[in-house]
């Protein structure tokens, strides 16, 4: 902590000022303040607009979420996070701007743990001038706060208290300029204002006298509701905070309640069954069967076997009558994977299926009925092949009523960090290890582009385990960086050698029948140097030509890294200073003036 000099006001001067501008700062600034401080309206303005939002009708998360917004708007600022602790001391809850309850573990990132134990044991701020020399942050810290040796950072970290007690922390980190010292003091007075407001809001809520309404609460049925079904299936491997993920959580939730069809869209390795099996378990359905069917695994005829059953002697080794997948999956789910490969002659009598719920065994002629809930799952352009009559259109739409599509990995890079820890878990439990990573092999993770999506991350985490000499995984275990990566090189022959109309995959365009809202949106693609319109694929869906696509947390990251210099962002992210730019625009992401 800085040590006070004779200059500085006190603790105990600030508590017992009798107005907010004298606690914070003299009534006259001198010439340097002035320069490095914001003006007193602006500073009065937006401590009242705290003090508004702590006492508006709503829940204790999105309430301090508002107050981290605020503060960032008159403050300058890179992270702010207010963090409450449980009885035994761990944290509750993460708060930070944008925050809402499936995404709090994101915000837990930036919670450097020794810094933030220190402030509650010892009951006091902790000023630091550059965290890089500080004992109290760790080398993991500092990566994720984005230090450099050409970007020191400060941090200020004040408790909240309840009474006696410190129930929490309010944080924020800030890069080093010049008069930090003035911008530091400034900064705690500020804060611990601020912090004893919040002590306060926390003490309505925890006995009960702030309750959320109900009507607050029916207006954010999306916000709330799949993170407590997220939390209570626990489906092994869907992890993540990115915006799409969430998105994409939200309307499993908002679909699964119905019995209605739905079709996943997504590249191969997304976790479309795993998506698939949330619907189910999310749905009445939950307790009744899931029957899963890879429809590219078997032929046509062995495919109507599996699917509608046989009679005794319908063919050449059939012994015994058998039910199918239809009969067994009765008033539950079926999973059809890969739709798209059934041959047009089958997707005729799968068709007559779906629409009245009835068939006949092979053999057979006595007419079944049965009442099933159907999820498809494709990773090819079902458009183009209806337009090129490999696909039924009357089938298409039949299955078609809900379309989800389900992110790949490199549009949700910062679920990729969440994967691979849990995947090395995976690998420790599996073979007795204690293996964790390095900053640096978290870097190579989050730059790579995984065009096999989830399933070759985890295979690049184990292939990578196996291997590594160390007791930590480095820069240098990865294959790529010693240009041994047979997977990348995999990747590379396919999208030189594949024309653009014959991607595996490109995301559906709007359907009328359809709502837009079930496409994902967290993602954007770069103009085009002559139009400045992002580039049509063959279906006039905007896509890169082979570039990777980057979401609004991507480019926020790399910005509050490179100190919010865009030239320096457009070259960490790969990216021309026309991109960058553009993608600013189009999330809205105001540029901060450090």
């Amino acid at each position: 902590m800085l040590d006070q000099d004779k200059n500085r006001p006190s603790e105990e001067s600030a508590e017992e000022a009798p107005s907010c501008g004298t606690a914070l700062h003299d009534a006259k600034r001198d010439d340097v303040e002035s320069a490095i401080l914001p003006p007193r309206e602006s500073e009065l303005a937006g401590i009242s607009k705290i003090s508004t939002a702590l006492a508006a009708p709503s829940g204790l998360g999105v309430t301090l979420a508002k107050v981290v917004d605020i503060l960032r708007s008159f403050l300058p600022m890179r992270h702010g996070i207010i963090s409450l602790v449980d009885s035994d001391g761990e944290v509750d809850i993460a708060v930070g701007a944008g925050w809402s309850e499936s995404c709090s573990e994101g915000h837990r990132l930036y919670l450097p743990r020794k810094a933030i134990d220190q402030i509650r044991t010892t009951e006091t701020p902790l000023v630091i001038e550059n965290i890089a020399v500080h004992s109290a942050f760790t080398a993991a810290d500092m990566d994720v706060l984005g230090v450099s040796d050409n970007i020191p950072v400060s941090f200020i970290g004040v408790p909240i208290r309840v009474d006696a007690n410190v129930v929490g922390t309010l944080t924020i980190d800030h890069v080093l300029a010049n008069g930090s010292r003035v911008w530091l003091d400034y900064t705690r007075h500020l804060l611990n204002l601020i912090a004893n407001l919040v002590g306060q809001t926390v003490k309505l809520h925890r006995v009960g006298d702030r309750e959320q309404p109900l009507a607050q609460q029916d207006l954010q049925p999306k916000q709330n509701h799949p993170a407590r079904q997220r939390n209570k299936v626990h489906i092994e491997g869907m992890i993540g905070d990115s915006l799409p993920f969430r998105k994409l959580l939200e309307d499993v939730a908002a679909v699964a309640k119905a019995k209605i069809a739905v079709l996943l869209r997504g590249e191969s390795g997304t976790g479309k069954e795993m998506v698939a099996k949330a619907i189910h378990e999310f749905s009445p359905r939950a307790k009744q069967p899931l029957i899963k069917v890879n429809c590219a695994a078997l032929s046509e005829t062995l495919l109507e076997s599996e699917l509608f059953g046989h009679e005794k002697g319908a063919f050449t080794g059939a012994f015994n009558s058998r039910k199918g997948h239809f009969e067994l999956a009765h008033k539950g789910t079926l999973f059809l994977d890969e739709i798209g490969e059934i041959s047009p002659s089958f997707q005729v009598k799968l068709l007559r299926v779906l629409q009245e719920q009835e068939f006949e065994r092979v053999g057979g002629n006595q007419t079944i009925k049965v009442d099933v809930r159907i999820i498809a799952a494709t990773n090819k352009n079902l458009e183009e092949a209806v337009a090129r009559n490999e696909f039924r259109a009357d089938l298409y739409y039949r299955i078609n009523v809900v379309p989800l599509l389900v992110p790949a990995l490199r549009e949700r890079r910062t679920d990729i960090p969440l994967l691979a820890a849990e995947f090395l878990k995976k690998f420790n439990d599996e073979n007795g290890g204690m293996l964790t990573f390095d900053p640096s092999a978290i870097e190579i993770l989050r730059n790579c582009d995984f065009p096999g999506n989830i399933r070759e991350l985890e295979n690049c985490v184990y292939r990578t385990a196996v291997l590594a000499a160390g007791a930590s995984i480095g820069r240098g275990d990865f294959a790529c960086c010693r240009g041994q990566c047979f997977a990348a090189a995999l990747h590379k022959i396919r999208s030189d050698n594949l024309a653009p109309q014959t991607q595996p995959f490109v995301p559906m365009p709007p359907v009328p029948a359809i709502p837009q809202a079930a496409a994902s949106s967290a993602a954007v693609a770069f103009p085009s140097e002559s139009t400045g319109q992002p580039p049509l694929g063959p279906t006039g869906t905007a896509h890169l030509n082979g570039a990777r696509m980057i979401d609004a947390e991507g480019v926020i990251a790399a910005m509050e890294r490179c100190g919010w210099v865009q030239a320096k962002a457009a070259r960490l992210l790969g990216l021309t200073p026309r991109q960058i730019g553009y993608m600013l625009r189009k999330y809205g992401i105001e540029i901060k003036r450090l």
